[in-house]
């Protein structure tokens, strides 16, 4: 059972992980139970280099910032469940409690958070009638979004990232998951607006 499950490993997905994960203090996040799927390889990243996105070193492929990613949140926040090596094929019931399977297993979750691109072979049934055209592609790239009213598709599930549909830039997409991140933080805090901020003082 999780609070939290957040689908898709790549810069949104994690960006919304980390931001979680970074408010583990909080009493009201302090008993949540939150897990990622970290299946990368369908990820835009896999061919990206970064010159323009802020707070990447110029030159860093993106390959090798799935990588360290992973590694990142593994070593700050260590009580985020990483699912790796594992698709999700669907989403069945509805909220407050879905049920979530995989090509492996079968997972409960109370929130859904979903952020694997905007590519048109998007596949996890019972999401597929929200898919519409993205808003902000060239027509000709065919790329999907799924309907949302800032990010929220449905009572317990959001989609952020590309797939939420943002144009495809890392400082966006990173953007995107930390909101949603924050939208559920709020959540937990009973409607009272937080975020989660480390500070060297």
């Amino acid at each position: 059972m999780f609070d939290v499950l957040i689908i898709g490993g790549g810069v949104s997905g994690m960006s919304c992980a980390l931001v979680l994960g970074s408010a583990k203090n909080k009493p009201f996040v302090s008993d949540k139970k939150i897990g990622i799927f970290t299946h990368q390889k369908n990820s835009s990243l896999q061919e990206a280099i970064f010159y323009n996105a802020y707070g990447i070193t110029p030159g860093k492929l993106g390959s090798d910032l799935l990588t360290e990613s992973t590694q990142d949140l593994a070593e700050s926040y260590p009580h985020i469940n990483q699912i790796s090596n594992e698709k999700v094929l669907s989403i069945g019931s509805s909220f407050p409690l879905f049920s979530v399977r995989t090509n492996k297993n079968l997972y409960k979750a109370k929130i859904i958070v979903i952020g694997i691109g905007s590519a048109n072979t998007f596949n996890i049934e019972g999401l597929m009638q929200y898919i519409e055209p993205h808003k902000k592609a060239l027509p000709e790239k065919q790329r999907i979004q799924l309907k949302n009213e800032d990010h929220k598709v449905a009572e317990g599930i959001y989609v952020i990232g590309t797939l939420a549909g943002w144009r495809s830039q890392l400082a966006i997409a990173a953007g995107s998951g930390a909101a949603v991140a924050t939208d559920i933080l709020t959540l937990w805090n009973n409607g009272v607006q937080t975020h989660s901020h480390d500070s060297i003082r």
